[in-house]
């Protein structure tokens, strides 16, 4: 099963200089390649800085939008990383070892099949 691996960091620690961070950046240089021969490579990409990114929205027809994202927390969305394990047991455990999950945080989530039904929300 495929999962995808949201990289969550605060970009003043992670760019703050602090030996921690100079090392987590220097690890993430090469981590793909650790997944790749692990086998649980599927693709990834960091994502550059909030700054340059607009949120787009259509409700009634309408469409905005906002330069940047929406978000009241300090920590952003910093890349993700698509990855195969057999359970999100193994998917957390595969994440645990990505570099920013050491000042940041991974969220591991299974990635939709599309050949199941969607889930029912119609009687909540």
């Amino acid at each position: 099963m495929r999962y995808a691996c949201l990289i969550y960091y605060d970009p003043q620690t992670l760019f703050g200089g602090s030996a921690e961070a100079r090392a987590v950046l220097e690890k993430c240089s090469t981590h793909d390649q650790v997944l790749k021969a692990s086998g649980h490579f599927v693709a990834g990409e960091a994502l550059e800085l909030p700054d340059g990114a607009r949120t787009v929205k259509v409700r009634e027809g309408k469409t905005s939008a906002v330069d940047g994202p929406f978000m009241e927390t300090k920590e952003i969305l910093g890349g993700f990383v698509v990855i195969e394990a057999r359970d999100l047991d193994e998917a957390a455990e595969v994440a645990a070892g990505h570099p920013l999950a050491r000042i940041g945080f991974v969220e591991v989530r299974p990635l939709v099949d599309f050949g199941q039904p969607p889930p029912d929300f119609s009687q909540g």
